[in-house]
């Protein structure tokens, strides 16, 4: 049975290898279902995830927090060699924009 007010981030895909439809979780990145229908693949993988968690509890383990519900500051660090940082500072320049709105707009493209 599904979690109630589940918050979990899902996916379904389609699985070549399988010939059926994955049913996937982020926050739990080792679970997926199989099943010949998309319906299926996500109603399988809330019910691992339901078992899993529930699991989880009775065993006094953290539970993944729901992506959806964390709250996200919009910073974060990435490393580049310095040639890149210095190529990416010339582009921002010349399109008279600032580094971090140069990289803010290439990551979300």
């Amino acid at each position: 049975m599904a979690i109630k007010n589940d918050h979990y981030t899902y996916r379904v895909t389609w699985s070549a290898d399988d010939d059926e439809y994955v049913g996937l979780c982020a926050e739990f990145p080792s679970l997926s279902w199989l099943a010949g229908t998309p319906e299926s693949a996500l109603k399988g993988i809330r019910n691992v995830v339901a078992d899993v968690t529930e699991d989880m509890k009775s065993n006094k383990e953290k539970i993944p927090e729901p992506i959806a519900i964390k709250n996200f500051s919009g910073k974060f660090m990435v490393r580049v060699p310095p040639e890149i940082h210095r190529a990416l500072s010339i582009k921002a320049a010349e399109a008279g924009v600032s580094l971090n709105r140069l990289a803010s707009s290439k990551l979300s493209n």
